[in-house]
């Protein structure tokens, strides 16, 4: 039976005992390479950027030359590393490579004292399961950072050392089996994106409204045309050019590329608005509500259609207004623009600055394929119906793959608390 006592702690099963982390292991800091070290070959030097989904491999590391007032800080094969400082500070790996590695300053090291009273992959999992905690008290100023000794004056339980490693024995099966749940539902996951890709190709082929359609040809009643040929006769239409400056209570919504999701979605709570008096100098990019509007920089061809809420709203930069007719549904060439063949299109036209860029100008010169008026409503349902059966469906996904992770806490919990086996 395991009561809490007044420590907030369980009794323990026999032979079990709270220890500090200090007291079974050291953690050693690394050497403070010079930038103007490195070197293309020679000795890889493990950097908190070496440290990656659990594992820590020199592949990619900078080098340095070999010396020896660096051989106190070698790595060996199977030794555990932790970030103690930066974004990531807290995660951890475990160094797989018999070649030699020297250690850099912030990357710690543990180095067990004794490893016949603790093996070194429970200690793994007990610094999992120790994760947490050390986040909380790394992130306490405004450089995530923490201590060796911090971090050596937690506490962990440790059971005999036989007891040790049956207990990793049943993580690793618990774990191996969550990870093929996990690795099923990532693959899922990617099935849905290449559902919703081929949901939006064969619309624009005419295969979701009409019956043995040949690749290649349009079915009967469809054409070509210019986007440009479908645009408000009254409207032209134009880049955003208003850069988002400081926020204004009272002042003009802002439509930025990063209000736009890959869903074609607008977050209108997180809206950046500016001031009037700049904002009314460019009244040419005043959204109505209706148009179609494409992200021209960064992630480029991300689209939306603006939403009546918006209107009186203005656009920033690298954002393009198309003001589309009356005669066309707006919503069924915001989801063409979106479709992948489009998408393709953008990425060959595209030129790089500081980010990738397209330009207007070729966007309203493409062509695209246009059936009519009610065809292009009968589309625009066919597609939303089925993407809507995608999101459920993803966002059954999330939610499993949230509850995994509390299940994989919820075994190391259980793990160090002598309960798992």
């Amino acid at each position: 039976m395991y009561i809490e006592n007044e420590n907030n702690k369980h009794e323990l099963p026999k032979d079990w005992k709270w220890v500090k982390l200090g007291e079974v292991c050291k953690l050693k800091n690394g050497f403070a390479f010079k930038s103007t070290e490195y070197k293309n070959q020679g000795i890889p030097v493990i950097r908190i950027s070496d440290i990656k989904s659990g594992n820590v491999l020199p592949d990619n590391s900078v080098r340095v030359e070999e010396k020896k007032v660096f051989d106190d800080y070698v790595v060996f094969e199977n030794e555990i590393l932790v970030a103690m400082s930066g974004a990531t500070t807290g995660k951890f790996g475990i160094f797989k490579s018999k070649k030699k590695a020297y250690q850099n300053q912030r990357v710690g090291k543990f180095q067990i004292l004794n490893k016949e009273k603790l093996d070194n992959e429970f200690l793994l999992y007990q610094l999992h399961a120790l994760k947490r905690q050390i986040e909380k008290d790394a992130y306490g100023g405004a450089q995530p950072n923490i201590s060796s000794g911090k971090i050596e004056a937690m506490e962990i339980l440790l059971p005999p050392e036989p007891t040790q490693q049956l207990i990793v024995s049943k993580i690793e099966e618990l774990f191996s089996e969550l990870d093929k749940g996990i690795e099923n539902l990532r693959i899922a996951q990617q099935q849905l994106k290449t559902y919703r890709q081929a949901v939006l190709k064969f619309a624009f082929e005419g295969k979701l409204t009409n019956k043995n359609v040949k690749d290649g040809e349009l079915p009967k009643g469809w054409k070509w045309t210019a986007l440009g040929e479908i645009c408000d006769i009254n409207r032209k239409c134009s880049y955003g050019v208003l850069v988002p400056g400081k926020h204004v209570e009272n002042g003009v919504t802002l439509l930025r590329v990063g209000d736009i999701d890959e869903k074609g979605l607008i977050n209108q709570n997180d809206m950046k608005k500016i001031s009037p008096l700049i904002a009314n100098k460019f009244k040419r990019t005043f959204l109505e509500g209706g148009e179609v509007v494409i992200s021209l920089v960064g992630r480029i061809g991300s689209t939306t259609v603006v939403p009546s809420s918006l209107k009186g709203a203005n656009t920033a930069r690298a954002v393009g207004v198309i003001p589309v007719s009356k005669n066309v549904s707006a919503k069924f060439v915001e989801a063409m623009l979106r479709s992948p063949d489009k998408i393709q299109e953008h990425n060959n036209s595209s030129h790089e600055v500081a980010r990738k860029t397209i330009n207007l100008e070729d966007v309203v010169k493409s062509k695209i394929p246009l059936p009519p008026f009610e065809e292009q409503n009968k589309i625009v349902q066919a597609i939303e119906s089925r993407l809507s059966v995608a999101d459920k469906m993803e966002e059954s996904i999330n939610q499993s793959l949230q509850q995994a992770e509390a299940l994989r806490q919820s075994i190391l919990k259980k793990a160090f608390e002598g309960r798992l086996l």
